[in-house]
């Protein structure tokens, strides 16, 4: 695949700077970042978390499928799944002719459209080692825009299953970027690994470790998120921990420290390195976001809107960081989920996976607390604060908070 395989763009972001401000941009969001993050408009005060929206990671896949479509405008090109957990961006990419792959109901990619003619794009998340080797099969141009950050926790997930520890990844097994994670076992034989969800899966496994118990009860539960022939009898001896970069950072630090501590109780501290190893892997561009939707909730807003794709894994970490925080919070994957006519709001509640169309949602005044998924444009934001505006019946204060920036 080597003369058909490109990771670091094709040099066009001068011709593609132009197209991205337009379809990305904001003046309202440009406005915020002048004044110091914060907007008066009317009765209201937002306030914008001093890290949000696109990452490093998100604006080079977004910029190489640009670039992608820019160096082979005649040629068909395809995305293995989505660039990023962003309706909006997707769509964008969908109008500019590039086909979105989808699994099958053998849960594979469908890639026998694709000829050596073609051209694909690896997304943000990265794909499994089947799904690139299959690419490699067929010889088409790939074009890959896997994060770095995602890369680190593949060697890191690669060293442990080469040293012969099984790999424990914190994640959501069904994601997109776990199961490329957890494909980086392959590269060993005997490779192993596991996917824990949360903390009490954690404690599921902490326990048969310094207990034994129902082995034959855990595979049931983790029958679809642990490597094929896992053997918990013997495939938990010695672990290696790592996570899916966008999980919530308190979380997977406390998973590696109940791991820790079981491994310590069950061999020994003399011996813990022999059966348990623990590395940060967690992606900073992340990192950043989360510490800053905790800095603006040391002076709790009234409310809290987080903006991104419903299926975005770090949005959700956001929106559930406000919301153990005890202040209201709504996760809406766009602006258009403010209905101004109706003056509901729909959203997603933290911690499920349906939406919910409440009405009287707005207060009559307060503090208004604002961050985005890394995977959620500037538009987006500040479309979201217009029509919250136009819900509110303020455009023409919302005009009056803008003219400094405009004048």
């Amino acid at each position: 695949m080597e003369s058909n395989y490109f990771r670091r763009g094709f040099g066009l972001k001068s011709v593609i700077a132009a197209p991205l401000a337009a379809d990305y941009g904001s003046a309202v969001v440009e406005s915020l970042r002048a004044s110091g993050n914060r907007m008066t408009v009317g009765p209201y005060q937002f306030r914008l978390a001093q890290e949000f929206g696109f990452c490093y990671g998100v604006d080079r896949a977004v910029e190489y499928a640009y670039e992608s479509r820019t160096k082979f405008p005649d040629k068909k090109l395809f995305l293995v799944g989505e660039i990023i957990h962003n309706p909006h961006v997707n769509d964008k990419l969908r109008a500019m002719g590039i086909t979105f792959l989808e699994r099958g109901d053998d849960g594979e990619f469908d890639f026998s459209g694709i000829t050596p003619d073609d051209v694909v794009l690896i997304p943000a998340f990265g794909v499994t080692r089947n799904d690139f080797l299959r690419l490699g099969k067929i010889g088409c141009i790939v074009v890959d825009t896997t994060c770095g950050s995602v890369l680190n926790v593949w060697k890191r997930v690669e060293a442990y299953a080469r040293d012969g520890y099984t790999a424990i990844i914190h994640g959501k097994h069904y994601h997109e970027e776990t199961k490329a994670t957890a494909s980086q076992v392959e590269r060993h034989p005997g490779g192993r690994y596991l996917v824990v969800f949360n903390l009490e899966e954690t404690a599921m496994l902490t326990d048969y470790i310094e207990q034994g118990g129902d082995h034959e009860a855990l595979a049931r539960h983790f029958e679809n998120k642990s490597s094929p022939g896992f053997d918990f009898t013997r495939d938990l001896e010695r672990i290696g921990v790592a996570n899916q970069t966008t999980m919530l950072a308190g979380e997977t630090m406390a998973v590696a420290a109940a791991f820790r501590r079981a491994y310590e109780a069950r061999y020994g501290a003399e011996h813990l390195a022999e059966h348990f190893r623990a590395f940060d892997t967690l992606c900073s561009a992340t990192q950043e976001r989360q510490d800053a939707v905790h800095e603006l909730l040391k002076d709790p807003p009234d409310l809290m809107i987080v903006i991104g794709g419903y299926n975005s894994s770090n949005t959700c970490a956001l929106a559930a960081l406000a919301h153990e925080a005890g202040v209201r919070t709504f996760h809406i994957s766009d602006s258009d989920q403010l209905d101004v006519e109706r003056g509901t709001i729909t959203y997603q509640p933290v911690r499920t996976r349906v939406t919910e169309t409440v009405a009287n949602w707005l207060p009559p005044s307060g503090v208004i607390g604002i961050t985005a998924g890394a995977s959620t444009p500037n538009n987006k934001i500040g479309s979201t604060i217009a029509e919250f505006a136009r819900t509110a019946g303020l455009e023409a204060e919302l005009r009056a908070a803008l003219e400094p920036a405009n004048a």
